[in-house]
């Protein structure tokens, strides 16, 4: 990673015996940030130094990503189920005294945070999504298209250990074909901070948890994300979704519409990259959260 955001001290806290790993820094009204696959906080390399500049910026390694634990599975998948994940992220929040905050997350982060705020309304007072529609509708709306472009969601939820042995046999080779598969390739990536995905890749245990968030997600999450819709229960927060014009989510699915099902308050657009947005735009993504988060500050949210 750059320099600027090695300087981030680290921390670890422990939740019901798995150890979440982080970053925190800035000053400010706090900001969570979450990452996707099969990445690790090091995705914000490109945009916490300057959100760092107005908030107190944490941003966490998933559980079984990045050098977070990598609990064993269960039969439901509970443990890696959205649900989890987002009570992970609200003991990191909390263990820095921070009862309410905003939330900036991408891909597999994204469905956390939507999770996060449905679950903990009072706790995420705004939130910024980055290049996914709702997990639900997106199983429900699959076409050929999006089945070929996101062929790994259908590969890592396939019974084990067929996709996690084959992932574990070579995960760097795992890591460039799926980041590397994608609209502008590995360009967009710095040497640094594909190394770290890299060697994050390769630690025992990470090939089963991918497979088991994938698995969560085609199961248990579904059971909670229909509950809600069963309940007609929205999400209340001010909601942005931002997407890449050249990525696959916004070519398959109306993104707003989706979204609009599911919360009451809500915008978004397209910019001008792929899938992985922090990396590939980060110039409009901070501008876009600079804006977006600003009224956090104005409330005086919780430092």
């Amino acid at each position: 990673m750059p320099a600027s955001f090695l300087t981030f001290p680290t921390f670890d806290i422990e939740r019901d015996g798995v150890r979440i790993h982080g970053r925190i820094g800035g000053t400010g009204a706090p900001l969570l940030l979450l990452h996707g696959h099969p990445q690790t906080h090091a995705i914000w390399h490109r945009v916490a130094p300057q959100l760092a500049e107005q908030f107190t910026v944490v941003a966490v390694d998933l559980r079984g990503y990045g050098d977070s634990d990598r609990p064993a599975a269960d039969a439901e998948h509970a443990v890696y189920s959205k649900r989890e994940m987002a009570l992970d992220a609200l003991a990191a929040m909390r263990h820095h005294g921070f009862e309410r905050f905003g939330v900036l997350a991408h891909d597999r982060g994204a469905r956390v945070a939507h999770r996060l705020a449905a679950d903990h309304a009072t706790a995420v007072e705004r939130m910024l999504l980055l290049d996914i529609a709702p997990t639900l509708a997106m199983y429900e709306n699959t076409s050929e298209a999006f089945a070929k472009a996101y062929w790994h969601w259908f590969f890592l939820i396939q019974p084990p250990p067929l996709p996690e042995a084959l992932i574990a046999s070579d995960p760097v080779r795992y890591v460039r074909s799926v980041m590397g598969g994608r609209h502008a390739g590995l360009a967009p990536f710095a040497p640094e901070v594909l190394a770290e995905y890299e060697r994050c890749a390769a630690i025992p245990g990470t090939a089963e948890s991918i497979c088991e968030d994938y698995r969560a997600s085609a199961t248990i999450d579904l059971v909670h994300d229909r509950a809600d819709l069963v309940a007609g229960r929205k999400l209340g927060q001010p909601l942005r979704v931002l997407w890449g014009e050249h990525g696959a989510v916004g070519k398959c699915f109306d993104v707003l519409a989706l979204w609009r099902a599911c919360a009451n308050d809500i915008s978004g657009r397209a910019l001008p990259c792929g899938h992985y947005v922090p990396e590939e735009a980060p110039a409009e993504l901070l501008a876009e959260a600079l804006a977006f988060f600003s009224p956090l500050q104005q409330a005086g949210a919780n430092p």
